[in-house]
């Protein structure tokens, strides 16, 4: 009897499901003061009054708009990428805390 002869399957290339890339963040909190609800936040993009925020890490997020801004105590409507901002914030927020747009 002759030995069963190998036979060969064509693989079928599989490609893997494309993975959501995650949103940059437009910052990160610095600090965060309790006593005033207000998070210090240093900004990696621009950001204006009027935009809808979210802050956070993991499963914790706080979600607002942007009411009010400061820059060393004064009001302003814009911010740059590089300065570091006051925000009043509704809920508490942490110390690296990251910033995205809602």
């Amino acid at each position: 009897m002759a030995p069963a002869k190998a036979t060969t399957t064509a693989k079928t290339a599989t490609t893997a499901p494309k993975a959501v890339k995650a949103p940059a963040p437009l910052g990160q909190v610095t600090h965060f003061y309790d006593q005033i609800g207000v998070a210090a936040i240093l900004l990696q993009k621009g950001l204006k009054v009027g935009d809808k925020i979210r802050i956070g890490k993991n499963e914790r997020f706080v979600e607002q708009d942007v009411a009010s801004m400061q820059l060393e105590h004064a009001a302003i409507k814009a911010a740059k990428k590089g300065q570091e901002v006051g925000l009043k914030v509704l809920d508490r927020v942490r110390q690296g805390d990251l910033v995205f747009k809602a």
